[in-house]
């Protein structure tokens, strides 16, 4: 399991804290039901025992900051209610501890984390998180984003780093930064289609009824989350049963009878609700994976077969589909 270390001080943000804790939780709960082994070990570690939220609810038994980082932990930096306090405010509150720890047991971590990949620490922020990663040095020259409202504050701590204005979240190597608040929920369920798979963040987002999940950048988000912003259960049910195996023969029947429904009235379902035929939706999903695959570098008939098309030409007939072309390759 990976250990995601959340660092709680005096007056967090609450719903920083618990939106993303939730849906590491739910992840793992997911993954229960596949049969598969828990992916979160959830800690919460502070410079104090004992702090108060933002809304006054009293945190106890906080883990003492770790001297070292447990192989591939997360730590996650938590919003606060603004950045107006004095130097001296900031040290009462836990931040300056927190900034010493930063700098010297998560920032060597991250140095040799040059990439995200499987087994690498990785550093997630959301609101006022990402300053003060950047007050620790954290930063560089990579990408960040944060709350609109510091942008500027972030620009001035981290002259040499990219701030990007108008993103929900950003990923630069090992460094995951979010705007905040509830795009730290964004950000969660983007790592743990990252690390789960998109159909166990598809099924975290249905029960945490954010069905519109947003993504760094909405036209490079994942055809797994198209048609989603709806509720209709029946409807998820087949686009999370196509998303978990689509090589399966996905006919009008078999996708009727996962949704408990005639053919006729899924087509309707699916073009009141999703705005698409079940056909059509299928199809999207294949073009989108086997697409996917090919820009991680996988020949094209490896990612002909994750994606479940039959063969390498109903792939190409897929994709002039989805590009509108008027001729399709043979």
């Amino acid at each position: 399991m990976i250990d995601v270390l959340f660092l709680v001080l005096p007056e967090t943000l609450l719903l920083d804290l618990v939106g993303p804790a939730e849906a590491l939780r739910l992840a793992n709960q997911q993954l229960a039901a596949r049969g598969r082994p828990p992916a979160f070990n959830l800690r919460y570690i502070g410079a104090q025992p004992e702090v108060s939220t933002s809304i006054g609810l009293q945190l106890t038994r906080l883990e003492p900051l770790p001297a070292t980082l447990p192989p591939g932990a997360w730590v996650v930096l938590l919003g606060r209610p603004g950045l107006k306090e004095t130097l001296e405010t900031l040290q009462r509150n836990g931040w300056m501890g927190a900034r010493h720890w930063l700098s010297s047991v998560v920032a060597p971590a991250l140095a040799r984390a040059t990439t995200a990949g499987a087994g690498s620490h990785r550093l997630l922020t959301v609101c006022v998180g990402t300053l003060l990663a950047a007050d620790a040095g954290l930063i560089g020259r990579r990408q960040v984003t944060t709350h609109h409202e510091h942008l500027a504050t972030l620009a001035a701590l981290a002259p040499q780093a990219h701030v990007c204005a108008n993103r929900v979240f950003v990923v630069d190597g090992p460094v995951w930064s979010s705007a905040g608040v509830t795009a730290g929920i964004d950000l969660a369920l983007h790592c743990i289609g990252d690390v789960c798979g998109e159909a166990v963040a598809a099924a975290v987002a249905e029960t945490m009824v954010v069905f519109q999940r947003r993504g760094a950048d909405d036209p490079q988000r994942s055809p797994l989350l198209d048609g989603r912003n709806h509720l209709h259960p029946a409807v998820h049910r087949v686009q999370n049963a196509v998303c978990e195996h689509p090589g399966h023969d996905w006919g009008m029947p078999a996708l009727a009878e996962v949704a408990h429904v005639t053919p006729r009235h899924l087509a309707r379902l699916f073009k009141d609700h999703a705005g698409i035929s079940p056909r059509d939706y299928v199809e999207r999903i294949r073009h989108g994976l086997a697409e996917q695959a090919l820009a991680r570098g996988l020949p094209t008939s490896q990612a002909v077969e994750i994606a479940g098309f039959g063969t390498d030409r109903q792939f190409r007939r897929a994709r002039a589909r989805r590009r509108g072309d008027t001729a399709i390759d043979t």
